[in-house]
C-alpha cells in the first residue's frame, strides 16, 4: 500500500511539474519577468481621435493572437519591416527607397536567439529567410537582423532597435502595398474583407497616415470603396507629407479601432508624367519559379500581337531576372515588378489594371500556362501581330473580351517537354472550364473588383464572350507530375483554397482524384485525356520551328 501510495505521489509531482513548465512556456511573454520588465501596453483607445494620436508603431499589434487572447499579455512596438508568412517564412523588408547590392548567398537572417538562417532575395528590397524550427514554439515571434557584408547593408546602418520587436502576422489584418492616382490613394489590405463576395461597408474606413519612422498619425481620409483587399481614400494634404518626409499609409476600421498594422509605403502621385503613345495591347500575368516555361509563352503571345509584358513576380527563385534580361535583350518590352505577398492574385491585377491605365489600353490577364489561339489562325504560314487586335475589335460599348479556356492534361509526358508545352502536351477534357479575358483598361470599375478571370466594369460598359470556334485559351493545366507539384503547393488566389487543406474537396478549383496530399496519383500521365488536340503544336511548329538533322523540330524558344 505504502508503495502504491509513493508511486501515486511521484506521479502526481510530475505532472505538476509539466503543467508548470508548459504554463511558463505559454505565458513566459505575458508574466512579470524578475530580470526586466516588458514594455508597458498603450494606453486604451476610447475613440477615433485617440487612436489617431497614437503612433502607429505604439499599437497593438492586432496580428498576433496568443492561446489565450482574453488574457493580458506582453505587447512590443509593433515593427513595420518584418512579416512571418504561412510555412514559417520570413519576409525582411528594407527601409523605402533602400536596396541590397549584396549576393543573398552572403546573407542571412540573425535572431535574437543567436540562431539564422540563409537569407534570399525576395525584390530588389526584400529578403526571405525560414524561421528556425527551435523558434516556432516560442512566442511572440521577434524581427531578426540582416547581417553580411557591411558594405551590402548599410542602408540598415543605425535602424535597428536595441531590444527585440514582434514581427507582423501574416495571418492577421495588414496593409501591404499603396498606389497613388492623380485622384487618391489606392491601399492593398488584407484580414479586413476576409470572404467572397463580404466586404465591409467603406463608410466608417479611413486611411490613416504617418511618419515611416514612427510617430502620430499626420492625417486621415475616409475611404471611398472598400473591396476585395482594395481601399480607396483620398489623398492627404501634400504640404503634411512633404514635411514628414517618408510617410506609410494604413486604415482604421472602425470609430474606436486603432490603425492595423503597415508595411505600405505611401508615395504623392505623380504629376507631368512624361506621355506616350501607349500600347494597344498587353499582358499582366503573377509568376513563381517559371522562367524555363517562359520563353516560349513570350515569344508566341509576342507574335500573335502581344506588345508589352508585365510580370508581378510572386518571389521566385529560379533566375527568373536573367531570363527577363535575355528576352528584353532579343527586343522583347517586358517589365518585372515584385509582388512578394502571398495568396494575392486578385489584388495584384487590381494594382496592374490602376498601375497601367496609361500605359495600355487593353490588358489580357493570363498564366503562364495559357495561351490564346483563334481557330482562323491556323491557317497562316507565319504569326501576325494583328491575330490578337482582331479578338477585340469590338465597339465601344464592350469593355472585356471573355475567351473560354480548355484544359489539356499531362498528354502521357512524366517530365517537361522539351519543345515546350504546346508541343508536348496534346491531350484535353472535352469540356471547356473557366475562362479568361482582355480588359480595356478605361472601363474596369472603380471598385478595381475581379475574380482573376474577369473584371468587374463600369455601369456603362458590357462583356462579350468568344465561342471556342472564335477563340480558345489552351490551359496546359496539369502537366507533368513534377510540374504540376509545384502549382500544387503554389495557389496564389486570395479566395481558392489551399490544395493542402481537407477542406472543400469537392471545389471546381481542386485536381479531381487529387485530394490534399502532393502524392502523384495512379496513372497521372494518362489522365485528363478525352480528345486529341493537335491543333496549336501543329501550327506552332510551322511558325517557329525548323527541322534538325534527325528530324525533330527545334522551336525557336529551345536552348
Amino acid at each position: 500500500m505504502r508503495r502504491k501510495l509513493t508511486t501515486s505521489l511521484l506521479f502526481i509531482a510530475i505532472f505538476v511539474f509539466l503543467a508548470a513548465s508548459f504554463s511558463y512556456h505559454i505565458f513566459r511573454d505575458i508574466l512579470p519577468s524578475a530580470v526586466s520588465s516588458p514594455s508597458p501596453p498603450p494606453p486604451p483607445l476610447t475613440s477615433r481621435s485617440a487612436a489617431l494620436n497614437q503612433p502607429i508603431d505604439r499599437l497593438a499589434n492586432n496580428a498576433v493572437r496568443e492561446l489565450l487572447g482574453s488574457l493580458p499579455r506582453h505587447q512590443s512596438p509593433l515593427p513595420l519591416d518584418s512579416i512571418l508568412l504561412p510555412d514559417w517564412e520570413v519576409l525582411l523588408l528594407l527601409p523605402p527607397n533602400a536596396s541590397s547590392s549584396a549576393d543573398a548567398a552572403s546573407l542571412s537572417c540573425l535572431f535574437h536567439s543567436g540562431a539564422n538562417s540563409p537569407a534570399r532575395t525576395a525584390g530588389p528590397s526584400a529578403f526571405r529567410c525560414t524561421l528556425p524550427n527551435r523558434l516556432r514554439r516560442v512566442r511572440p515571434f521577434y524581427t531578426p537582423r540582416l547581417i553580411g557584408p557591411s558594405d551590402a547593408v548599410s542602408p540598415l546602418v543605425g535602424l535597428e532597435d536595441p531590444a527585440p520587436r514582434e514581427m507582423i502576422r501574416w495571418s492577421g489584418r495588414i496593409a501591404y502595398e499603396s498606389f497613388s492616382t492623380d485622384d487618391d490613394v489606392i491601399v492593398f489590405a488584407k484580414g479586413i474583407n476576409r470572404r467572397k463576395d463580404f466586404n465591409l461597408p467603406a463608410a466608417g474606413i479611413q486611411c490613416i497616415f504617418s511618419p515611416a519612422s514612427g510617430g502620430a498619425a499626420i492625417a486621415a481620409t475616409p475611404a471611398t470603396t472598400s473591396a476585395q483587399e482594395v481601399f480607396r481614400c483620398p489623398h492627404p494634404p501634400a504640404a503634411e507629407v512633404s514635411r514628414t518626409g517618408s510617410v506609410r499609409v494604413s486604415l482604421s476600421i472602425g470609430p474606436d479601432e486603432a490603425p492595423i498594422p503597415t508595411v505600405a509605403n505611401y508615395e504623392l502621385p505623380r504629376h507631368g508624367k512624361a506621355s506616350r503613345e501607349r500600347f494597344r495591347i498587353c499582358s499582366c500575368t503573377m509568376v513563381f519559379n517559371v522562367a524555363k516555361f517562359l520563353p516560349e509563352w513570350v515569344a508566341y503571345h509576342a507574335g500573335v500581337g502581344i506588345e508589352q509584358f508585365i510580370l508581378y513576380d510572386n518571389g521566385s527563385e529560379d533566375g527568373l531576372d536573367s531570363v527577363v534580361s535575355q528576352l528584353v535583350s532579343e527586343g522583347f518590352n517586358m517589365e518585372t515588378r515584385s509582388w512578394p505577398w502571398p495568396k494575392t492574385q486578385e489584388a495584384g491585377f487590381s494594382h496592374c489594371a490602376a498601375e497601367n491605365r496609361d500605359e495600355c489600353e487593353w490588358m489580357a490577364f493570363l498564366d503562364v500556362d495559357e495561351f490564346v489561339l483563334a481557330p482562323a489562325w491556323t491557317g497562316s504560314d507565319r504569326p501576325d501581330r494583328s491575330m490578337i487586335s482582331s479578338l477585340i475589335s469590338v465597339p465601344p460599348e464592350v469593355g472585356q473580351v471573355a475567351i473560354r479556356c480548355l484544359d489539356f492534361g499531362p498528354s502521357g509526358q512524366r517530365v517537361h517537354p522539351r519543345g515546350g508545352a504546346t508541343q508536348g502536351y496534346t491531350c484535353r477534357r472535352r469540356i471547356d472550364e473557366r475562362h479568361k479575358s482582355f480588359v480595356r483598361l478605361d472601363a474596369v470599375g472603380y471598385s478595381l473588383t475581379n475574380s482573376i478571370h474577369h473584371f468587374e466594369l463600369g455601369d456603362e460598359f458590357k462583356t462579350r464572350w468568344k465561342n471556342v470556334r472564335e477563340a480558345r485559351v489552351n490551359h496546359y493545366k496539369y502537366q507533368a507530375w513534377d510540374e504540376f507539384k509545384v502549382k500544387f503547393r503554389r495557389r496564389v488566389s486570395t479566395y481558392v483554397a489551399d490544395w493542402r487543406e481537407s477542406t472543400n474537396l469537392g471545389s471546381k478549383d481542386r485536381t479531381p482524384g487529387l485530394g490534399s496530399e502532393p502524392i502523384e496519383p495512379r496513372g497521372w500521365a494518362g489522365k485528363f485525356c478525352e480528345v486529341n488536340d493537335t491543333l496549336i503544336r501543329d501550327t506552332t511548329r510551322r511558325w517557329f520551328g525548323t527541322v534538325g538533322p534527325s528530324g525533330e523540330y527545334q522551336m525557336i524558344w529551345q536552348n
